[in-house]
């Protein structure tokens, strides 16, 4: 089912009719009042354009704009300049085990994540930053409260296709922020900063078969999907970072704790049992320079902002630096 928003409900109301907003809000809030519980505010913004007429979606043919990319949309096509591009990783279950990876694409409108699974993953391979992205055949799917367009087998990637230009400009200080200005909510962030501090990895249990955190009941784990199961383990990483203007809690799931450390998950999963085992590892991170992209999130048990890494390039360029700073 397709969702949209409130705001833009109203908006196409108002763009549609000849009432202004304050006459829009005062139907919608005397329809509310009239179907008391029975209804949500964008059930009765609903209600209001039907009875004026109004259709609210059109149908979906050709490139949409991204910013007209609505939750539950199907079969979408839609083009943008790639922003940001992530780390393809590679996930494994007792069902089923493959790859995936992302990027944020953005065109006058706005900017969204097109995620890419299985073999369309290896396609990220081939952009880099600036590219003309044209995605066909995606579906639309919400996660933390943003849209991302998903591509399976019967998507298409276009990369440069002819004939789509998009006015936009990318600069390589893209989402470049020090630690001093991160605040709660930035996302897709990049901070290049020095690690200062490592913590050994905390592992926690796991569903076997999907992967979502398992807990324990009554002397056994369960998993809210698959029930009670024997739990497999997953971990993170725990780093401070500081860039000069500050320093943050770093924290690097399963993938990107890997890639930090530059092990293996067996390997890692050693210093579950053997924590000493993490001494060696833990000097080679320190006074190490990193680029991180991520959120940042609030720890509310311990009042603090953290940053949760994406992406992480333990061999940031110099030369990008240097033309970084020049241009600045």
């Amino acid at each position: 089912m397709i969702k949209i928003p409130y705001e833009k409900i109203v908006e196409e109301i108002k763009k549609k009719s000849n009432l202004d907003e304050a006459e829009i809000t005062d139907k919608i809030d005397r329809k509310l009042k009239q179907l008391s519980g029975l209804i949500s505010r964008e059930g009765a913004a609903h209600i209001i354009a039907n009875e004026l007429g109004i259709r609210l979606i059109e149908k979906a043919s050709g490139k949409l704009d991204i910013k007209n990319v609505l939750q539950g949309m199907r079969d979408v096509e839609t083009a943008g300049v790639a922003k940001q591009i992530f780390d393809v990783r590679e996930f494994k279950t007792e069902k089923t085990e493959g790859k995936v990876g992302s990027l944020i694409i953005t065109d006058e409108t706005g900017s969204i994540r097109v995620v890419l699974w299985g073999d369309k993953a290896e396609l990220l391979k081939g952009i880099k930053q600036g590219d003309v992205v044209k995605v066909v055949g995606a579906y639309v799917r919400e996660r933390q409260g943003r849209l991302e367009l998903h591509l399976n087998d019967r998507s298409q990637l276009i990369i440069n296709p002819k004939g789509i230009s998009i006015d936009v400009r990318i600069d390589a200080g893209t989402g470049r922020k020090t630690i001093a200005d991160l605040a709660e909510g930035d996302n897709e962030v990049e901070v290049l900063a020095t690690i200062v501090q490592a913590f050994e990895p905390k592992f926690f249990e796991v569903c076997p078969q999907c992967g979502k955190r398992a807990r324990a009941k009554e002397g056994c784990f369960s998993c809210e999907v698959h029930g009670q199961i024997e739990p497999a383990y997953s971990y993170l990483l725990n780093l401070v970072i500081d860039d000069g203007t500050e320093n943050i809690r770093a924290v690097f799931f399963r993938n990107q704790a890997e890639k930090v450390l530059g092990i293996g998950p067996e390997e890692l999963l050693k210093f579950r049992q053997e924590p000493s085992g993490f001494e060696r590892a833990r000097d080679g991170l320190l006074g190490r320079i990193v680029k991180l992209t991520g959120r940042v999130n609030k720890n509310q048990f311990f009042d603090r902002i953290e940053l949760v890494a994406r992406s992480v390039d333990l061999n940031p360029s110099p030369e990008e630096e240097i033309k970084r700073l020049e241009s600045s």
